[in-house]
Order: structure tokens, then C-alpha cells, then sequence
């Protein structure tokens, strides 16, 4: 196989998820190397120290390692869908500050126990609100388009999707339960839309010796 990118990656880590479906759409192929994340390879850390995916080692030994960083650098190579157009920073600074706090936290209330004081259930609740309450602002904005920045989707809502997907799946009867309308029916039209399923195929964890495996369009 020619010489590929290599990108580190995780199926279901959100932020891995939004830097694989940029570089699919852009059509950029890589060769993908799936991480097991309590049994990193060491390669990732060479690359980044911060042994965090996503990770994309391009062919000059340049290194990327934040989803944005690949998302924004691979559509720079090839936009076709006009994501750019729908780049906006302060939107995805909220999912990825405030929300991401409170997501965490809801999902994960064992990890807080100094936050928590010794009551997990009422923290987690706590930060559930808290979440829904961002959630209930994207539920008005997209009550007036189909998508965060218009009628179709852009670099906005795959930067914010896999972590609204996260919030959902931690416990979908309550989610679809809420008022949260336009929110629900945007996520459903991501989850069965043939970018999503494109860039979740299961890989074994990588392993130093493996066969290249091509990821791409």
C-alpha cells in the first residue's frame, strides 16, 4: 500500500468520531490504526505525547494531534460539501468546554468523587440538567433550519454530533423523553446517514507488525 497518514483512532471516542468523518468527507485516505485505549501502543505516544486520539501523522512527519486541528486541516485539502462555510468557533467551544464538562459528568459520576461528595446520584442528575439546558439552546436554533448553520450540514454539526450522540446513549428513554424535538430528529438523520456508517466499522487494536489497513472513500 502507498504511503498513507496515519491516523490513531478509537470507534467510539466523539472527538476521534468528528476527525474521521472530516477526513472521509474530504476524501482523504489514511491508514488507521485502532487504539485499545487501556492498552496504547507506543507509537501514539512517540507521535504525541499526549497519547490521546485522534492522532494524524502526515507523510512529512508533520503531527496533528486535536480532532479540530484534522478536521479543519482535511478540509482544507478538499471541501466538497462546503463544511468551512459552517466553521464556528464560538459554537463548538461550548459543546466542547461547558458541555463536555457536564457530559463527562453525567456519564462518568464515579470519576468525580471529590466533586460528587459522597452523593454520585444527585451529582450526575445535577450535571444532566445542566447538559439538557445547552441542548434545549440547539433545540430552538434548530427549530429554524434543519442544521446549526442552515439547511444542510457543515462543520458545525459533525464537530458537536458525536458528543450529543454520547448525552443521548447514556440513557435514551430519558432523552427521548424530553422536549427536545428538532435536537432528536437531527440527531436521527446523522445516525442514519451513510457518513456515520461509513466511519464505524470495527478494526482490531492495532498492533506493531499489523497489515496497513486503508480507511477512506
Amino acid at each position: 500500500m502507498t504511503a498513507l497518514p496515519i491516523l490513531y483512532s478509537f470507534r467510539r471516542c466523539p472527538y476521534a468520531m468528528r476527525a474521521r468523518m472530516a477526513l472521509w468527507t474530504a476524501g482523504v485516505a489514511v491508514e488507521l490504526r485502532e487504539v485499545k485505549l487501556a492498552a496504547k501502543p507506543p507509537q501514539l505516544a512517540e507521535a504525541s505525547p499526549k497519547a490521546t486520539v485522534p492522532v494524524l501523522v502526515l507523510e512529512d512527519g508533520t503531527v496533528l494531534d486535536e480532532s479540530l486541528a484534522i478536521m479543519r486541516w482535511a478540509l482544507a485539502q478538499n471541501d466538497p460539501e462546503g463544511w468551512l462555510a459552517g466553521d464556528d468557533p464560538a459554537l463548538i467551544s461550548r459543546n466542547d468546554g461547558p458541555f463536555k464538562h457536564h457530559l463527562d459528568r453525567y456519564k462518568y459520576p464515579n470519576r468525580y468523587p471529590d466533586e460528587a461528595g459522597g452523593d454520585e446520584a444527585t451529582f450526575r442528575l445535577d450535571h444532566r440538567t445542566h447538559g439538557l439546558s445547552v441542548l434545549l439552546d440547539l433545540d430552538a436554533r434548530l427549530g429554524m433550519s434543519a442544521y446549526l448553520r442552515g439547511d444542510r450540514p457543515t462543520l458545525a454539526d459533525i464537530a458537536l454530533f458525536p458528543f450529543i450522540r454520547q448525552f443521548a446513549n447514556t440513557d435514551r428513554d430519558w432523552f427521548d423523553a424530553q422536549g427536545l424535538p428538532h435536537v432528536q430528529e437531527w440527531l436521527e438523520r446523522h445516525l442514519a446517514s451513510d457518513l456515520f456508517k461509513a466511519v464505524m466499522p470495527k478494526f482490531a487494536p492495532w498492533q506493531a507488525g499489523d497489515p496497513p489497513i486503508r480507511f477512506g472513500p
